[in-house]
C-alpha cells in the first residue's frame, strides 16, 4: 500500500547484492536456474478460495505451468491479515518451488501494526509486483448523503452518528480512515470487522453508514444494483469504471488516497538468478490478454516490473506506514 498506488526490506535487494560479490554463490545460483523447474510448484495464496486474489494466483498459476513446463499447484493460506500465508512462503525452502501471492500488507504494515512471526527485512524476497487494488468508500443505504463531503459534514455536525467499517483493525482501510480524521477533524467512529465477508453482509442490511474495502466483481455487482453507492477512491486516477468517483487526492486527503498492492514473493535466501526467471516468467503471463481481462473485469489494475523495482516500492511503503501507524496510534488485535 502506497499513496497513489504501500527501513524494513533493505534485505530484499541485498540478496541480489549479496550473490554477486562471490563468484561461487554466482556460479551456483546459475546453474540452478539452468536445471529449474524439475519438480512442480507451489504458489501459497494468503488469502481464501473465491476471492479475487484467488483467481488471479490460478490464472498465473495456469499460465506458468504451460511456459515452464512443470505442474503448478496453489494453495491458500488465510489468516491474520495475509500474515499467516507469507509466514509459510518464509519459511520454506528457498529453491523456487514455494513462492507466495499476496498484498504488500504482511511486509510493510502488519509488522507495525502488530506482531509477525517472521522477519520482513530477511525471511521474504519481493519477486513482482501482479496489481494494484483501489480501495474504495461506500455508502450503504443507511446514509443519505450524496458525496464523501457529505460524510464529513455529517460527522461534524453530529458527532459519532457516522459509522466507518473496516475489515479489521490495523488494515488499508483503517489508515485510510484514520488519514481522513486526522485532516478533516470530524468525529467518526471506527467499526472493524475480522474479515471483509462479515462487512459485506451487514453492509448491505445497512448495519452502518459507510465502508472501505478493496474493489472486487462482487462489490461491483452490488453498486451496480444500487446497494451500495461509491463516495470516494484511493487510486493514481479516477476508475473508468467508476469516471464520476474522486479520488482522494482530488478530495484534498492525498494521504489517504490509498490503494493495496499485490505481488509474488519468495523465501528470502532464494538465488537471484531463480527471482529473475519467475520474474520473466510472471511478467509474460501477466501481460497475457486473458489474465489482464481478469484483473480489469474485478476493478484491478496489472503492474508487473522487475525484482528490484518492486523491493523500492515496498520499502518505501513501509516507511511511510511505519510513520502513518505512529502518528495515529494504530493498533492491531
Amino acid at each position: 500500500m502506497v499513496p497513489a498506488i504501500s527501513k524494513p526490506l533493505l534485505a530484499a535487494l541485498s540478496v541480489f547484492t549479496v550473490a554477486t560479490l562471490a563468484a561461487p554463490s554466482f556460479v551456483s545460483s546459475a546453474h540452478a536456474a539452468d536445471a529449474y523447474p524439475s519438480r512442480p510448484i507451489r504458489v501459497i495464496v494468503a488469502y481464501p478460495t473465491g476471492g479475487i486474489s484467488d483467481a488471479v494466483a490460478r490464472a498465473l498459476g495456469e499460465k506458468l505451468s504451460v511456459q515452464m513446463g512443470t505442474s503448478v499447484v496453489v494453495e491458500n493460506k488465510a489468516g491474520a491479515g495475509g500474515s499467516i500465508g507469507i509466514d509459510a512462503v518464509a519459511k520454506a525452502a528457498p529453491d523456487g518451488y514455494t513462492i507466495g501471492f499476496a498484498s504488500t500488507s504482511p511486509l510493510t504494515l502488519n509488522p507495525h501494526v502488530g506482531r509477525v512471526n517472521y522477519d520482513p527485512e530477511h525471511d521474504v524476497a519481493p519477486v513482482m509486483s501482479v496489481m494494484y487494488s483501489p480501495v474504495l468508500v461506500v455508502a450503504t443505504s443507511g446514509f443519505a448523503g450524496k458525496a464523501f463531503p457529505d460524510l464529513l459534514a455529517q460527522a461534524k455536525a453530529k458527532p459519532g452518528s457516522v459509522r466507518w467499517a473496516t475489515s479489521g483493525l490495523g488494515t488499508v482501510g483503517h489508515v485510510m480512515l484514520e488519514q481522513v480524521k486526522a485532516k478533516s477533524k470530524a468525529d467518526i467512529t471506527l467499526i472493524p470487522y475480522k474479515g471483509a465477508g462479515q462487512q459485506m453482509n451487514d453492509a448491505l442490511g445497512a448495519q452502518f453508514e459507510v465502508m472501505s474495502t478493496n474493489a472486487s466483481p462482487m462489490l461491483t455487482q452490488h453498486m451496480q444494483a444500487g446497494r451500495l453507492r461509491a463516495l470516494a477512491v484511493g487510486a493514481p486516477k479516477r476508475l473508468e469504471s467508476l469516471p464520476a468517483v474522486p479520488t482522494f487526492a482530488e478530495l484534498g486527503y492525498p494521504k489517504a488516497n490509498l490503494t493495496s498492492t499485490f505481488g509474488i514473493f519468495a523465501p528470502g535466501k532464494t538465488p537471484p538468478a531463480i527471482i529473475n526467471r519467475l520474474n520473466a516468467e510472471l511478467n509474460k503471463a501477466l501481460g497475457e490478454p486473458e489474465v489482464r481481462e481478469r484483473l480489469l473485469k474485478g476493478g484491478e489494475v496489472p503492474t508487473g516490473g522487475t525484482a528490484a523495482q518492486f523491493a523500492t516500492a515496498i520499502r518505501a511503503e513501509s516507511e511511510d506506514n511505519a510513520r502513518i501507524v505512529k502518528e495515529a496510534g494504530i493498533k492491531a488485535d
